[in-house]
């Protein structure tokens, strides 16, 4: 059949300008969100009004966000990649559990969004303190990623998808790595002070690294 002579389905260079339109329209909805949830507390800002921010329509904002919740963490599926994708590059000659604490510093050092630690972090902080919706979406996050995280180990090492050994790998990083942000955040609350909250969180995942691999020596993770 022949195609409509308008049809641009098959280009290359409209499908990647539709895609930066449409990660620009999700940036857009985000930061619109994000100021009044900072400006106001997550529990007292609508949908439409995050809409109205953004200059978008309703509807536009559920395609890009099924949930409100959503556009508040909406680096968690970045996140989440940032994980595995570290695990599949992982040098053979470094252990999963090295690959992580070493992935900690490359993070930090790039100055990644969700590892800064600022007067804008700091909002970030405290309007999930201030929200029981943010802190129970927050757990739900932090149990999928355990899941994923442990698959990911797994699969790095050659291991079974369902390792009992790299779940409880998967579990502890995640401990360490939680009290380790929880720390920086508040050595940033008291001290004002960006590169003392980094040194905070990275010598809270070395440590935690250590005791991860003393448990797990004798496995593949280690």
């Amino acid at each position: 059949m022949t195609m409509p002579a308008d049809d641009t389905s098959s280009d290359p260079t409209l499908l990647d300008r539709r895609s930066r339109k449409r990660l620009a329209t999700r940036r857009a909805i985000s930061l619109a969100a994000d100021r009044l949830f900072f400006e106001r507390g997550f529990e007292n800002v609508t949908v439409d009004e995050i809409a109205a921010a953004a200059d978008v329509g309703r509807m536009t904002v559920f395609n890009h966000f099924p949930r409100k919740e959503d556009m508040f963490f909406d680096r968690d599926e970045e996140a989440r990649e940032t994980l595995r994708e570290a695990l599949r590059q992982r040098d053979p000659e470094v252990s999963p559990i090295e690959t992580l604490r070493l992935l900690a510093y490359r993070l930090v050092n790039q100055q990644t969004p969700y590892l800064l630690f600022s007067p804008a972090s700091q909002n970030f902080i405290q309007t999930v303190e201030n929200s029981e919706t943010l802190k129970a979406r927050a757990r739900t996050i932090r149990d999928e990623i355990a899941g994923e995280l442990a698959v990911a180990l797994a699969e790095s090492a050659g291991r079974p998808a369902d390792d009992l050994a790299a779940k409880l790998a998967s579990a502890m990083l995640l401990a360490a790595w939680s009290v380790a942000f929880i720390e920086a955040h508040r050595s940033f609350r008291q001290h004002q002070d960006p590169e003392k909250a980094k040194a905070v969180f990275l010598a809270l995942v070395d440590q935690g690294s250590l005791g991860v691999k003393a448990a797990m020596t004798g496995t593949a993770y280690a």
